[in-house]
């Protein structure tokens, strides 16, 4: 097992922009290790003064639509505009043997060996919403590390891709033309959290399908209510194998952030998201509080076997299973009062 360094170490590092650090710092924070997470805890802490100050972009689409390829050359792009960036990507885990292939470093090649680029694969651990547990943190890590533009891709499940909508400023959705019914394939719960729809692969003979897909994607965004950043949502065609399409992508994202920036919607939706974070570490501390309580872990397979034979309602169960962790308090043996 590789050492674990000092909090200042790994604050030292991840503000002098070191990779290799950044890396670390992202691992311990992924671990479930108890003395890896206090001290990302502290490095955390340390490094939050330096953070803010990136532009935060989810990037979804459905399996196929060429996302990974399309950040690697939405990417370069703006690595040509002298902007550092880095690229969180979350791959499924399989519910099976909670393995997952990692394989976004080998997807975007080119842009890993980017000098101005950062490729972080994680995996959701099962997590829902599309993101990995820890996504916010290293979305902070990045930003201390000095990277202008974060982008985001999710695992890409459709209508579950909500958590991203919660972490980052813009939200761009990925769709493909000539794939069926245009209006079928829009969803309105997450069309309803898009700031902008870009209809890729229009290319190779599909520029014309991609142009019909624009408008009737256009027609049908006017059916939905105003966004609450004020901003309406764009529709554009682009070609990420061809890298056309994205300086008018990058136009509209740039814009929305300096009309949401003086408007105050973009602070304010910064602060909403961070309350929106506390809710989320409670429940998932409060998850692992009760797993963790010897007498939860007792009767959880009697509990089990009563649910699956029918002898008692999944509810019930767990009603029952609480008032247990209850009585008991933590997995520490405090009680609660």
């Amino acid at each position: 097992m590789r050492q674990r360094l000092s909090v200042e170490t790994y604050t030292k590092g991840v503000l002098a922009g070191d990779r290799a650090m950044l890396s670390r710092a992202i691992t311990i924070m992924e671990s479930s290790l108890p003395a890896d997470r206090a001290l990302a805890g502290q490095v955390l802490q340390k490094i939050l003064p330096h953070t803010g100050n990136s532009i935060r972009i989810g990037v979804t689409g459905v399996p196929g639509v060429g996302k990974s390829t399309f950040i690697e050359a939405f990417g370069t792009y703006l690595t040509s505009l002298s902007k550092r960036v880095a690229v969180l990507a979350v791959d499924p885990s399989s519910k099976q043997s909670g393995g997952s292939i990692l394989g976004d470093k080998t997807r975007m090649e080119r842009l890993a060996r980017n000098p101005d680029a950062y490729i972080r694969p994680s995996a959701t651990n099962l997590s829902l919403g599309g993101v990995a547990r820890h996504t916010r943190e290293a979305i902070l890590l990045c930003e201390a590390a000095g990277y202008d533009i974060i982008l985001v891709e999710t695992v890409g499940v459709g209508q579950s891709e909500t958590l991203v909508k919660g972490m980052t400023d813009f939200f761009l959705l990925l769709m493909l033309a000539g794939a069926g019914d245009e209006l079928q394939g829009i969803k309105k719960g997450i069309m309803e959290m898009v700031d902008a729809v870009a209809v890729n692969k229009a290319d190779n003979g599909n520029e014309q399908a991609a142009a019909q897909a624009v408008t009737e994607y256009r027609k049908a965004i006017h059916l939905l209510p105003e966004t609450p950043s004020k901003v309406p949502v764009r529709v554009v065609a682009c070609s990420a194998l061809e890298a056309t399409g994205l300086e008018p992508i990058w136009t509209l994202i740039s814009g929305y952030h300096a009309q949401t920036s003086a408007s105050g919607y973009l602070l304010a939706n910064r602060r909403a998201q961070r309350v929106d974070w506390l809710r989320e570490q409670i429940r998932y501390s409060l998850e692992e509080l009760f797993y963790e309580n010897e007498l939860v872990k007792t009767h959880i397979p009697s509990a089990d076997e009563a649910v699956q034979n029918g002898e008692k309602l999944p509810g019930q169960a767990a009603a029952d299973l609480i008032a247990l962790f209850l009585r008991t308090g933590s997995g520490d043996g405090q009680i609660f009062r």
